[in-house]
């Protein structure tokens, strides 16, 4: 019999119940003492509204959470089998909704049509002041922070919000194939860009530029959805699409063909139909390195690279560039050398691109927790300005009200970056013994991502500590 597909006995239930309490105790144990200790090191040296000098070494809370994040893995490994695996990713509370989708569907289908229109007319009409502006405001509070954190803490409304895909689907459409060759790499460049737009152009002081290029996206995304379909543009090409998608994927509350399904967090990273070719795998590195590479270009070190490279005669905007998409080349190379190394280290006969595409999906738990430490905090302290700028887009307050942030607010920060990482190991684990059968070739299997992911740890906890600057040359 295939121990994966065995059922335990109550007794058996009852021994991993027991195992994992153990593991839950212990790894809450170890991320609780890395976060004390790394937003202990945050809170003195000023980025959390303290002033006083660092009295925790750097070296020293770097190692805490990267030992975190070891220990963790070191625990999972050590402690659970199949049984506890099985218990938690293939549990889950369906609900058969059909009548409420469908009326959950027009409703928020009409917010979305209603939102895409009221950026459209604060844009043109509405104050042109950065962060008074409701176009701003819902694109970057509203969106890519508060929407974002709502898609991947409790579950993904942006098929239904969709206001793009609602226009396109009410168009004649379907006239061209989409080329199998493009895979998803047209989301990916997108995605790219609109990242190296964000700063080199001013999206968040100028409404006027933001609604150009919001302009420029619908003209892109609306035509390649008539050409291709809806249903094929949307799922593969359109980066807004598979944003949402790929961070709901971290979620509790998964959508399925009757309804919703209530299963444990991040449970949904270990299914094959996540990602399926290597331009998803890009699409994940991706929107990870976006967050490092927005925390690296406004800390010291990043901005002193930025000067010495225009001191030696680039331009701003091509140095910006280089950042951006040499850093993901480099993920792209050190996740595809863990990937050789796992291979190795299991010795096993599934191919490197297959266990590339297997192994993808837990890094977007590592994605959400950089985004909650980046985004959380912004869209907490500016979400009274944007509710002003929904109430009056046209004529918002001059002066909006924003929310400051208390000091031990870091803990929270950082406690996303390591619980993301934690998140990420177990999911990996749980990979790993779907992949390979015996328990052994499965442990082994882990060594190198793991390495990858405490040094990824090691790495934004690095960048958070340093403090921010304004990034160099980026237009007001």
């Amino acid at each position: 019999m295939d121990p994966r597909n065995e059922t335990p006995t109550m007794s058996g239930r009852s021994a991993l119940a027991r195992r994992t309490g153990i593991v839950l105790a212990l790894a809450l144990v170890a991320l609780a003492a890395g976060a004390g200790l790394a937003a202990a090191s945050n809170v003195a040296s000023g980025l959390a509204g303290g002033g006083s000098d660092v009295s925790v070494p750097t070296w020293l809370y770097l190692a805490t959470g990267g030992g975190a994040v070891g220990a963790s893995a070191l625990l999972t490994m050590l402690v659970t089998d199949r049984g506890i695996i099985g218990t938690y990713h293939d549990r889950a509370l369906e609900a058969s909704v059909d009548r409420l989708l469908a009326a959950g569907s027009l409703l928020f289908g009409a917010i979305g049509l209603l939102g895409l229109a009221l950026i459209f007319a604060a844009g043109v009409a509405g104050p042109n002041i950065g962060l008074v502006s409701a176009t701003v405001l819902v694109t970057f509070v509203g969106g890519r922070a508060l929407l974002t954190i709502a898609t991947y803490t409790v579950g993904n409304p942006w098929p239904a919000l969709n206001p793009w895909r609602r226009i396109a689907s009410a168009l004649p459409n379907g006239y061209e194939e989409y080329p199998s060759a493009y895979k998803s790499w047209p989301a990916v460049v997108a995605l790219l860009t609109f990242v190296w737009l964000e700063v080199v152009a001013p999206l968040t002081s100028s409404p006027r530029a933001l609604l150009a290029i919001l302009v420029m996206y619908s003209l892109f995304t609306i035509s390649s959805a008539v050409v291709f379909s809806p249903e094929t543009w949307f799922q593969r090409g359109d980066p807004l699409s598979l944003w949402f998608r790929l961070y709901g994927a971290v979620a509790p509350i998964q959508r399925t063909d009757d309804g919703f399904e209530l299963r444990y967090p991040g449970s949904r990273l270990g299914e094959t139909d996540l990602v399926t070719d290597s331009s998803l795998v890009a699409f994940v590195l991706a929107l990870v390195w976006e967050l490092t590479y927005s925390g690296f270009i406004v800390t010291p070190i990043g901005v002193r690279t930025i000067e010495a490279l225009v001191g030696i005669g680039l331009p701003p905007v091509l140095v910006y560039l280089l950042l951006l998409v040499g850093g993901f080349a480099l993920f792209w190379k050190v996740y595809w050398i863990a990937i050789d190394r796992t291979r190795e280290r299991a010795e096993t006969y599934l191919s490197r691109e297959y266990l590339g595409l297997r192994l993808a999906a837990p890094l977007l738990a590592i994605a959400a927790g950089y985004h909650l430490a980046h985004y959380v905090g912004f869209g907490l302290s500016l979400s009274p300005a944007l509710f002003d700028a929904l109430a009056m887009p046209l004529d918002p307050p001059p002066n909006p009200t924003r929310y400051a942030l208390p000091g031990w607010f870091g803990y929270v920060e950082i406690a996303g970056i390591l619980l993301g990482h934690v998140l990420a190991v177990w999911v990996a684990h749980t990979v790993s013994f779907d992949l390979f059968p015996g328990k052994l070739q499965a442990i082994r299997s882990q060594f190198p991502l793991i390495v990858v992911m405490v040094f990824f740890t090691m790495v934004s906890l690095y960048l958070v500590s340093q403090g921010t600057m304004d990034p160099p040359y980026v237009p007001s």
